[in-house]
């Protein structure tokens, strides 16, 4: 039987890149958008959309009842396109509430529907001053002030849910600052740097491998390590979705998806007559996946 998905945030940057590793896995998949005229954006991706307002729990619950998830993805945020500098803090309290408010309308209603994991994204530079570089263990900075205290209470608030849910699975991936296609940054950024299709790997990665808890997701720096996410998931910053894609055009071979009856989409967004159409347990290996 086909695993069922549920990625909430699934036009955002991450949601974006995520996407076609889930669809070219034949995973049977659904996705979120506020907006219907994103649904049929998702259509064109091979993602069933469900319009919701997250914000609406009873709305919610009942769009994730209707998907039946075996797992379900939290990739939502509230920030602006491209990550511009000067919108960030503005942004901070509509983030803050997302990773609050929208993550425990989305647990109570992953548990309703029977879903047995969740993996959110949240962030790896929130933990408390100690030691470097810091590992999963360490304590969040909770005594933060200012507007770092705002986003950190919304850090803490998503993994509280996430990880002490009972009769959760839950796994919380802290990414590093993004950079690549739709983050507004072409090259490295900041002091834990993270290509964006790394960081929708290392989802599509905890769909089916690493324990329950928390993973560090960057490139190798002196502030987090990342040794957990590389023995426990197979992960490796060095992903880009270019690259499998092209190893997993090699088995291909009609020009069209057999499951989407229309040629599926590159990894730069444009048509692919390469993806969406070979052997699933070929690409779930190319992909790095064995669940």
């Amino acid at each position: 039987m086909r695993r069922r998905i549920l990625l909430a945030g699934a036009t955002g940057a991450i949601g974006r890149r995520l996407t076609p590793l889930l669809r070219d896995a034949d995973l049977v998949v659904f996705g979120t958008t506020r907006s219907p005229a994103k649904a049929q954006e998702l259509r064109a991706l091979g993602i069933e959309p469900l319009v919701v307002d997250v914000f609406d729990a009873q709305a919610l619950t009942d769009a994730v009842a209707r998907a039946r998830p075996d797992v379900v993805i939290h990739q939502l945020t509230e920030l602006p396109a491209a990550l511009p500098p000067d919108q960030m803090a503005a942004a901070a309290p509509r983030n803050a509430r997302i990773r609050d408010e929208d993550t425990g309308n989305l647990v109570r209603a992953a548990l309703a529907a029977g879903a047995k994991r969740f993996v959110a994204q949240s962030i790896a530079w929130a933990y408390a001053p100690g030691p470097l570089p810091h590992v999963e263990d360490d304590p969040l900075d909770v005594g933060a002030t200012g507007g770092r205290a705002v986003s950190v209470g919304g850090v803490v608030a998503l993994e509280n849910y996430v990880l002490r849910t009972p009769g959760l699975d839950g796994v919380v991936l802290r990414y590093g600052q993004l950079y690549g296609p739709e983050t507004g940054f072409d090259g490295p950024n900041g002091s834990m740097p993270l290509h964006v299709d790394a960081a929708a790997h290392a989802a599509f990665l905890a769909l089916g491998k690493g324990s329950p808890g928390a993973f560090n997701i960057a490139e190798r720096n002196g502030k987090a390590s990342i040794a957990k996410a590389v023995s426990e998931l197979g992960w490796r910053a060095e992903f880009r979705l270019e690259d499998v894609l092209g190893r997993v055009a090699q088995r291909a071979s009609p020009p069209r998806s057999l499951r989407t009856g229309c040629e599926p989409l590159s990894s730069s967004g444009s048509r692919s007559p390469a993806v969406g159409h070979i052997e699933a347990a070929s690409a779930r290996r190319a992909l790095g996946w064995s669940g």
